[in-house]
């Protein structure tokens, strides 16, 4: 079976930029994204995409009307697919067993479901979302149910794009991974995703596996990442007790070849649509096979990342008197890292609501997200302003929390925030991007992640 046409269920943060470097790479392949949210159809037909990601716009004009295409008919494009990739939402359950942990696959054995009634010919289906160990088992056993008449292969690719980056991790990207069965059926499939990876990718970097194993990779890659962050926010408030530098802490342990230097930044927190809930899924899966050691490890990597963001508000609520009552907090940045819109599981969000709670009135400003946080935000509108100008945001205020790491506010004016703000002015440096000494020669009382605090006060 040769490959012409590729249907992507999915048209978000994955499926569409996947797939629009595919169809840019892949010219003599046919790509279309499909999705029942018209609107995103719409918004990605347009001048304006659904979603902010450096290079991504560039990469949709060249290929769009030429090879790639965005479109609600789902059943027609399945009809006449020859791979399908399944890139639709896998969130954690908030209902029935494995609440909070497990993830829900509702919307993936809906899809299943619709290829095995669509489909008219044998196809290779691949899971481009996030799942548990062992979900193409299922999407096998529901494929081939019933009467459906055609043979479905099932292929594990998994993602491994970071936000803000994830054009650049397309292109030039440290690994695809693509599992599948190990049979005559399965290595002839796996063989067919290679093949169009390889057209830009070289092909030392395209790993191939069993299905369980690329499934599993997934979901270990961000537990370990996300590990790393965790681990040095739980060292960062040791240095703030022993007036250690945890910048300094990081640099030298990252000059240690067998541990790196790569997401050993202290900050407020990790946030995104990934970590926390792969790390959860992890943990329910070790809990149903009776790892409970195993599940408790890695569930304290997320009640230490909920730690280190209460332990900022509560830095913030004890520095300043013991109270933030009614006084205005500037919070610059709400998305969950910078160059994205998306605010999922963004810090910010707890941040937020806690100041909410000690009925602050917090202003939130962010030069992508504030629709988000709009919607994030919904039910706090007494204590919750949106401005997009940070300049506006700080006026008035008693303190400023950075809480993103957008360049935009490396480059602010300080000085001139600190004269438009109340005094004392307070700046809590929740991702250690500003220089410290400086605002503090300003007259900012200065407190940053893991490292001592400059304060007039």
């Amino acid at each position: 079976m040769s490959i012409k046409n590729i249907v992507c269920i999915g048209a978000g943060y994955v499926g569409g930029p996947t797939m629009s470097v595919v169809a840019q790479k892949c010219p003599q392949l046919n790509v279309t994204i499909v999705d029942l949210n018209q609107n995103r159809i719409d918004a990605w037909n347009s001048d304006s995409l659904p979603i902010y990601e450096p290079g991504l716009e560039a990469v949709v004009q060249e290929a769009r009307g030429r090879n790639l295409f965005f479109s609600t008919e789902i059943e027609a494009n399945i009809a006449k697919a020859d791979m399908i990739f399944v890139s639709v939402n896998t969130p954690t359950k908030t209902f029935g067993k494995g609440a909070g942990v497990a993830a829900n696959l509702e919307f993936i054995e809906k899809c299943a479901r619709t290829i095995r009634e669509h489909a008219s010919k044998d196809l290779i289906v691949v899971e481009k979302s996030t799942l548990p160990v062992r979900t193409a088992e299922t999407l096998e056993k529901i494929l081939h149910s019933g009467d459906s008449k055609y043979h479905f292969e099932i292929l594990s690719n998994p993602e491994f794009l970071a936000e803000g980056t994830a054009v650049t991790d397309l292109h030039d990207p440290d690994r695809v991974l693509i599992g599948g069965g190990q049979d005559e059926l399965g290595l002839a499939a796996i063989q067919k995703l290679v093949d169009i990876y390889a057209n830009w990718v070289p092909r030392e970097r395209i790993l191939t596996t069993n299905t369980w194993s690329s499934e599993l990779s997934k979901l270990v890659a961000n537990a370990f990442l996300a590990q790393r962050v965790s681990s040095i926010n739980s060292i960062s408030s040791l240095c703030e007790s022993t007036e250690a530098d945890v910048g300094e802490v990081a640099r030298a342990i990252g000059m240690d070849s067998r541990i790196g230097p790569k997401f050993l930044k202290a900050s407020v927190g990790f946030g995104g649509s990934c970590f926390k809930k792969d790390i959860l899924n992890l943990v329910y899966i070790c809990r149903t096979y009776g790892l409970s050691a195993e599940a408790d490890y890695w569930e304290q990597v997320t009640l230490m990342n909920e730690h280190q963001q209460s332990r900022f508000v509560d830095k913030l609520v004890s520095t300043m008197f013991n109270t933030v009552s009614d006084k205005k907090i500037a919070v610059l940045g709400f998305a969950f890292k910078a160059d994205t819109g998306d605010t999922r599981e963004s810090p910010a969000i707890h941040v937020v609501n806690e100041l909410a709670e000690e009925h602050a009135r917090v202003t939130v400003s962010d030069p992508q997200a504030l629709g988000y946080a709009k919607t994030d935000l919904a039910g706090l509108e007494e204590f919750v302003t949106l401005e997009e100008d940070p300049y506006k945001a700080c006026e008035g205020a008693d303190a400023v929390c950075i809480l993103t790491e957008w360049q935009l506010y490396k480059d602010l004016d300080y000085k001139k925030i600190y004269e438009s703000m109340n005094k004392p002015a307070f700046i809590f440096d929740g991702r250690n991007i500003v220089n410290h000494q400086e605002l503090y020669d300003i007259g900012f009382n200065v407190y940053p992640i893991g490292k001592g605090q400059l304060s007039h006060l």
